[in-house]
């Protein structure tokens, strides 16, 4: 604070508590508009549990009726809500914003790599997601796969224990939850599969899952254009970092210990492939609704999502409510040659007509790795979209 002030005798004050050092700073400030900011404050609430009280009378005595903008941040999402948010803290009622930070989307990954094309781009943004912090732990001058093995199957490394940390600032009984995340991780998506693959309680099994739910790890996709009920619900991981881990760290970390990477690498490399599928589909959802934005598409959306009924299943729709328009999309991780379009495209026009919206016009596309043509073919009324829009 003597360095804002530009006055060295405010540091050698005999200060003895946050109080005291607020009831000096406001004093001395002559500053007509100051902006406060205190990182991790959950951590000064583990250190002194006293201390959102303390911060209630600090505002009400010495800055609420200053031109004072006091920005408490905090990574941990439980403490954040329980102990500022929740209308039983001593803070309840005094702040005028609140903000919870997301992910950056794939669009925002090229700075990080530079070198990298989107292709690998798509690779990264499936084990990593768009947390910063973990974006940075991946070297861009190495290739995708060693930085897998040295920045997340390596024991000691921060990607190698952030999953385990994170669940255990979260929560009370990690286990519990690991296992749930585990199965999700694993391909269950319904309740019914969680509940048979865990054999947890219905009740334990609903009130882990609510909270996993509350704290964002996991969420509940329902089909587009269809009311939302519990039955219908599939779930998923809703941090790609959290989802990767779960899915290959978490049930290979008894051989991860011994320090035998390369064989858990293998494993990883084989089925990856097949992983990025979801992935593909959530870059897709990005992607699409990025260039809705800057205007860079051929039909307009003003909600989009996955649709599933009985044995139909479409990767993506987007809907225009006021124009009563449908874009059936499907994607594909692959390489596509003019007979793999025509065919797909004939599969979605089948699958669409089982789709119950009141529509005035359809779209019809096909969202893909690669397109050996150069141009999509003439039967569809959208462009195939590649990632090297990236």
């Amino acid at each position: 604070m003597s360095l804002y002030l530009k006055n060295e005798s405010f540091a050698k004050l005999a200060i003895k508590d946050w109080i005291e050092l607020f009831q000096e700073f406001t004093k001395w400030n002559k500053t007509p508009h100051t902006t406060i900011i205190i990182d991790e404050f959950p951590t000064l609430i583990e250190t002194n549990h006293a201390t959102p009280s303390i911060f209630q009378k600090i505002w009400d005595q010495n800055l609420k009726n200053t031109n004072t903008m006091l920005i408490l941040l905090g990574s941990s999402i439980a403490t954040m809500e329980t102990e500022i948010l929740n209308y039983k803290s001593p803070l309840y009622g005094r702040r005028t914003a609140q903000w919870k930070l997301t992910p950056l989307k794939i669009h925002h990954l090229k700075p990080f790599f530079p070198n990298y094309n989107a292709i690998t781009l798509i690779h990264v943004y499936a084990c990593l997601g768009g947390v910063p912090a973990y974006l940075q732990k991946f070297n861009p001058q190495q290739n995708f796969w060693q930085n897998i093995e040295q920045k997340i199957l390596t024991k000691g490394e921060f990607l190698y224990e952030e999953a385990e940390f994170l669940l255990r600032e979260e929560l009370r009984e990690p286990r519990n939850y690991s296992l749930i995340l585990k199965t999700i991780a694993q391909g269950a998506n319904t309740y019914g599969e969680i509940l048979n693959q865990t054999n947890l309680d219905k009740s334990i099994l609903s009130k882990y899952t609510s909270v996993l739910e509350d704290l964002g790890f996991i969420k509940r996709t329902y089909p587009i254009a269809i009311t939302p009920k519990l039955r219908k619900g599939l779930y998923t991981i809703a941090d790609n970092y959290l989802n990767f881990w779960f899915k290959y760290i978490f049930p290979n970390k008894t051989e991860l210990e011994t320090g035998n990477t390369q064989s858990i690498l293998n494993k990883i490399r084989e089925d990856y492939h097949t992983y990025l599928g979801h992935t593909f589909e959530q870059a897709a959802t990005e992607l699409l609704t990025e260039m809705k934005i800057q205007n860079k598409l051929p039909f307009t959306f003003t909600t989009i999502g996955k649709w599933w009924h009985k044995n139909n299943e479409i990767d993506l729709i987007a809907l225009d409510e006021e124009k009563q328009t449908a874009t059936f999309l499907e994607t594909k991780w692959s390489t596509l040659k003019e007979v793999d379009c025509k065919r797909i495209l004939q599969n979605l026009r089948a699958k669409a007509q089982n789709f119950r919206w009141n529509r005035k016009k359809e779209n019809y596309g096909i969202i893909a790795k690669k397109n050996q043509r150069k141009t999509a073919p003439t039967k569809t009324r959208i462009p195939c979209i590649r990632y090297n829009r990236l």
